[in-house]
C-alpha cells in the first residue's frame, strides 16, 4: 500500500512538473483554479427550484413565506 502511494505521488508530481515546464507556472496554476471553480459550479441545488419543479421531481414543497406587507402611498385610491 505504501509503495503504491509513493508511485502515485511521484507520477503526480512529475506530471505537474512537466505541465509547469511546458506551459509555465502561472498558466498551470490558473488552469487548476479554473478547473476547481468549474467543478464547484456543476453541483445542482434543489433549494433553488420552484415549488412546481419540486413537485414534478418528487420533492416536498417548501412553505411560502409571506412577505412583509408595507404601506405604499401609491396604493391609495381616491
Amino acid at each position: 500500500m505504501r509503495e503504491s502511494q509513493f508511485l502515485v505521488v511521484d507520477t503526480l508530481s512529475a506530471a505537474v512538473h512537466d505541465l509547469c515546464r511546458e506551459h509555465g507556472v502561472w498558466k498551470t496554476a490558473r488552469a487548476l483554479l479554473l478547473a476547481a471553480w468549474k467543478h464547484r459550479e456543476e453541483k445542482n441545488q434543489i433549494s433553488e427550484l420552484s415549488n412546481r419543479m419540486r413537485r414534478d421531481v418528487g420533492f416536498p414543497e417548501l412553505e411560502e413565506e409571506r412577505r412583509n406587507v408595507r404601506f405604499n402611498p401609491w396604493d391609495i385610491r381616491l
